[in-house]
């Protein structure tokens, strides 16, 4: 048994990564699944389209493994989404409420007037935002029929994607979290460790129905023996972007991780005492172990590899992403054209969900190439913000590196622009697929077959270093016009 099955159930999609003694992936399979959108600005998935693509995906790639004995599972889940269901039929009462939902907008600034923000960021190290679980929740239990009740009666179980999967892996028989997750509800206490009576009383949810919280890496319970022909221990759970933190080994203080997907997050580790952010940054748990909590500093982009997405489906200037890179490369270098993809407003450290997008800089010369390399670079524009923003809250001590994952980390030229803008170098790993080997290593560090976090850093290897090469005077230009357009367009 020399086998780890990491869980990545995402967004968009599920996956299922087998990883084997030496934390190399052995084989992988991937489903998509339905999104669902009722109203303007609502985002819904079908609980059971979460489990049964989960369970699809880990039958498929265990078979393309040769069908190994695990020896442990490992889950790492998009966050902040929501699901209840009844603890004793196991159906979920309403469709999951997934963390792009804005419909508890509304809800957000009635708190703020009501002067509850302070108090709740000062416990949870979150904004009062609908992106986050407890007002999702709260929707639910207000809006469906008999919800209230029966969660008061204790019939209700409430819980994050990993939750929703442990409870089905296990048959329902453990009803748990991890600290990770716990911490992106907005529910959570993170300097005492333990849900907060005071805000699940101001937003009327019964503790009853809140999960146990454990460390990252513990007992989670084990699978019913039909799934797997065997029972086989959950021991490593993460939400997705801290399980990206960990895949990076990022252990020590002032190391920091960015994964560039449809958006972008970054997360900076700053040890064992909570940050408080005067900017706007969220003071989040990085992971949990052995009851001893490391946290991060985190910022949000929203648009990251989404802006190629556009330049490809929106403007039809790509057929593929690749086509992005050698198109940028092509771009005139007298020419500054300054994208700010504000498609769905803008993240940290603005937070300014009403802006859009703007482009400035065009002459009559501008072409696709002079967009696609604006696209490309506002992702490194981008990426400095949350930097800047991090440094106030944190001082570095010496030189920071950047390690970088996720789908653009693949483009050379865009790596080369965020190293040039940063004036700092950018890491790029061998093995891309932090997240899932991030919740790999939690199981299987548990289950005793993987090294502990020391060992695990030292197995971190490098493809590529991106060392920076642009003049100081020409970085601080562009970042001032960059800052500029921004300006710009939040006026708009």
């Amino acid at each position: 048994m020399t086998h780890i099955l990491a869980i990545d159930q995402g967004t968009t999609s599920s996956r299922a990564i087998i990883f084997d003694d030496r934390m190399t992936p052995c084989a992988s399979a991937q489903e998509e699944f339905p999104q669902h959108f009722p109203r303007s600005g609502w985002v819904e998935h079908d609980p059971a389209d979460l489990w049964a693509s989960v369970a699809a995906t880990c039958r498929a790639a265990i078979e393309k493994c040769g069908n190994p004995q695990l020896t442990a599972i490992g889950i790492t889940n998009q966050r902040e989404t929501v699901v209840v269901w009844d603890r004793k039929t196991g159906k979920p009462v309403h469709n999951a409420i997934v963390w792009q939902d804005r419909r508890t907008a509304e809800f957000c600034r009635e708190l703020e007037a009501a002067g509850h923000a302070d108090m709740i960021t000062t416990r949870t190290g979150l904004l009062v935002d609908p992106y986050f679980s407890a007002t999702k929740l709260k929707w639910i239990l207000d809006n469906v029929d008999g919800a209230r009740a029966r969660a008061e009666q204790g019939e209700l179980a409430f819980g994050t994607v990993d939750s929703w999967l442990i409870w089905n892996l296990t048959g329902g028989a453990v009803h748990v979290t991890d600290a990770t997750n716990a911490a992106r509800t907005m529910l959570y206490d993170i300097h005492k460790g333990r849900w907060s009576a005071t805000i699940c009383g101001l937003f009327d949810i019964p503790m009853s129905m809140l999960p146990e919280v454990r460390d990252c890496s513990a007992d989670f319970g084990t699978t019913r023996p039909d799934l797997f022909g065997r029972p086989v221990p959950i021991t490593g759970v993460a939400g997705d972007q801290q399980a990206a933190t960990v895949g990076q080994a990022c252990f020590k203080p002032g190391m920091l991780k960015s994964t560039y997907g449809t958006g972008c997050f970054a997360l900076l580790n700053t040890g064992d005492k909570p940050v408080a952010s005067s900017q706007r940054l969220l003071t989040t748990i990085a992971y949990q172990l052995d009851g001893k909590p490391t946290y991060a500093l985190e910022g949000s982009i929203f648009i990251a590899g989404a802006v190629v997405q556009w330049l490809r489906d929106g403007l039809k200037i790509i057929r593929d992403a690749k086509e992005t890179q050698p198109l940028a490369e092509r771009a005139d270098p007298g020419q500054r054209v300054i994208l700010v993809p504000a498609f769905t407003g803008l993240g940290a450290p603005y937070w300014s969900p009403d802006s859009r997008g703007a482009i400035y800089g065009l002459t009559r010369n501008s072409g696709p190439a002079e967009l696609a390399r604006a696209a490309l670079e506002s992702v490194g524009f981008q990426t400095r913000d949350l930097l800047e923003a991090m440094k106030v809250d944190w001082q570095p001590r010496g030189e920071t590196a950047l390690r970088v994952d996720g789908g653009m980390s693949a483009s050379d030229w865009a790596m080369q622009f965020l190293a040039d803008i940063l004036g700092a170098p950018v890491d790029r790993p061998k093995v891309t697929e932090t997240t899932a080997l991030g919740a790999a290593w939690l199981a299987g560090q548990k289950a005793g077959l993987y090294p502990d976090a020391e060992g695990f850093a030292k197995e971190w290897a490098l493809d590529r270093s991106f060392a920076p090469q642009m003049e100081d005077s020409d970085r601080d230009a562009r970042y001032e016009a960059w800052r500029r357009a921004v300006r710009a367009t939040m006026s708009l």
